[in-house]
């Protein structure tokens, strides 16, 4: 065969090893000098190995599928398949069009892929703008419940406080004890009275009992479910007397917060000898009258009444005597009262029981007609 022949024939021939010795020497030699030729030889060369490799590639998958018919008709026992040299060839080839085949595919979807990635992104970014919007709206309804409660919390009449004073609790559910003359000086001029806890809260009371002898008023809060603390009275009310120079304190309402006062006992009798009072060295001044007089464990010994003229520096303090008989005493409402007989304050040091009593003190507020 000349290598002037059909191009085509040749590139046949030559891929099929059909040339002579002489006829490869010949066509390497036209190779070599004519540029055009060599170029239509590589094409069609190359052209009839891709039509090769596809007739191979269908012979192998055609291969493939008598093996597995075949392993399928003798069970499922595993075989092991002993491939020709000529067959790992065409499973090269078959892999590598595959691997051709699968990246094609990737770029061809992976814009949908990118697209998809992008959605998400954007979907994740509004999910948390909505969880920050939730979350300011969730602080907006939260301060405006907070304005309403404070909106609603009990308020004094809108008149003209008569008197003050200070009050300390008997029970944890509403019950205080007072001096009478805080609440009635004589002339009876006045049409409520309220408390204002430690925490600014107005809670209207009213007059259960009193001993004006005595000046002890015990009052009850109106409203429902009220307590001054988080637990019961945490203190108990001597029945006897206290000895001469026993350290004592106050807390009470001088002015709108709450003031600590420390002194001693200077006398078991009050003014002009009163037996149901003490005399103490204790500075005291108008507001409170009604506060609680307390020894160094936290006992309740009696409440404020007066403070000594100008040429004496005593303050008087009604027993606790007094306001235990009053307790006993046939109350309006029937109400029977056990008051507590545990101190729970009774190691606390004075840091600690000041801080406790806060809560069970109160001022007392008079408003007038």
């Amino acid at each position: 065969m000349s290598v002037n022949n059909n191009i085509w024939e040749v590139a046949e021939a030559y891929l099929a090893g059909a040339l002579s010795d002489a006829e490869v020497t010949e066509l390497k030699a036209r190779l070599e000098t004519d540029a055009a030729f060599a170029a239509e030889f590589n094409d069609a060369t190359n052209l009839i190995s891709s039509f090769e490799g596809s007739g191979r590639q269908k012979r192998f998958r055609g291969m493939l599928r008598d093996i597995h018919q075949k392993q399928a008709s003798v069970g499922n026992k595993p075989r092991r398949i002993q491939l020709l040299p000529q067959a790992w060839r065409t499973a090269a080839i078959a892999a590598s069009v595959a691997l051709f085949t699968s990246a094609l595919t990737f770029w061809s979807v992976n814009p949908a892929i990118r697209k998809n990635d992008s959605q998400y992104n954007t979907i994740s970014r509004e999910v948390e703008h909505l969880k920050r919007v939730q979350a300011q709206q969730q602080a907006k309804q939260d301060q405006l419940i907070q304005n309403i409660n404070k909106n609603n919390k009990p308020a004094p009449p809108p008149s003209s406080v008569k008197y003050t004073g200070t009050g300390f609790a008997l029970t944890n559910d509403g019950y205080f004890v007072t001096a009478y003359h805080v609440i009635n000086d004589g002339k009876g001029d006045y049409d409520s009275v309220y408390i204002q806890t430690h925490d600014g809260q107005y809670y209207k009371a009213n007059l259960v009992n009193y001993n004006a002898e005595n000046d002890v008023a015990v009052l009850k809060v109106e409203k429902k479910n009220f307590h001054f603390g988080k637990g019961e009275v945490p203190y108990t009310f001597t029945s006897g007397k206290s000895g001469l120079g026993s350290e004592i304190f106050t807390l009470g309402y001088p002015k709108d917060d709450i003031v600590y006062s420390e002194g001693y006992i200077s006398s078991k009798n009050g003014f002009q000898g009163d037996n149901m009072q003490y005399t103490l060295v204790l500075p005291a001044g108008h507001g409170q009258s009604g506060s609680p007089v307390i020894d160094s464990k936290g006992n309740i010994l009696g409440l404020l009444t007066a403070v000594g003229g100008q040429e004496e520096a005593n303050t008087y303090a009604v027993s606790s005597k007094a306001v235990i008989e009053l307790l006993h005493s046939k109350m309006p409402d029937d109400r029977s009262f056990h008051l507590p007989r545990s101190n729970k304050m009774g190691r606390m040091g004075r840091e600690q029981l000041v801080e406790k009593m806060e809560a069970y003190t109160v001022s007392v507020k008079v408003y007038k007609r």
